[in-house]
């Protein structure tokens, strides 16, 4: 699977109304486990955005600690170990080869119903198949009201 790529990881939550993001570790975007080790850390609410190399990214998150997971599209579960091992986690099989040409995600949805965000909203900002993960995140984030605090994180981490 391939490993040499640019990742990144942040972890958003809110203090006092305030929206913050903070920037993880690299190496947390090797492994699931990690991820969700650092998100599990966290106050109540807060949540994991990885981006692999703008091809995919995954948000891990607990809502009254029951563990959600997305992944933006399962057919990085070919090429990718993050997103095989968030499939695995989520006891999904990867696509077959006659299914690579297509982008779905997999995972919940409505991991920020809570916040705003339904599943059909979410659906669609994940339907653009002309958008990079990276831009995806900057629609979520924007979507969600911590579009600030997401945008002076990328500006760190580049």
């Amino acid at each position: 699977m391939a490993e040499s790529f640019d990742k990144w990881a942040v972890v958003v939550f809110q203090q006092d109304g305030v929206w913050q993001v903070g920037e993880l570790p690299p190496t947390v975007a090797d492994d699931l486990g990690d991820v969700v080790a650092a998100v599990r850390g966290q106050v109540p609410g807060a949540f994991a955005l990885v981006d692999v190399a703008d091809e995919f990214f995954v948000v891990v998150r607990f809502v009254g600690g029951q563990e959600r997971l997305l992944l933006s599209d399962v057919t990085a579960s070919v090429a990718w170990d993050l997103a095989a091992q968030v499939m695995e986690r989520l006891d999904l099989e990867p696509p077959a080869d006659d299914e690579l040409d297509d982008v779905w995600p997999a995972g919940d949805l409505g991991v920020f119903a809570d916040l705003g965000l339904d599943e059909m909203e979410l659906g669609a900002i994940l339907s653009d198949v002309d958008a990079y993960a990276d831009e995806m995140l900057s629609t979520l984030a924007r979507r969600l009201g911590f579009a600030a605090a997401y945008e002076r994180a990328m500006d760190a981490l580049v």
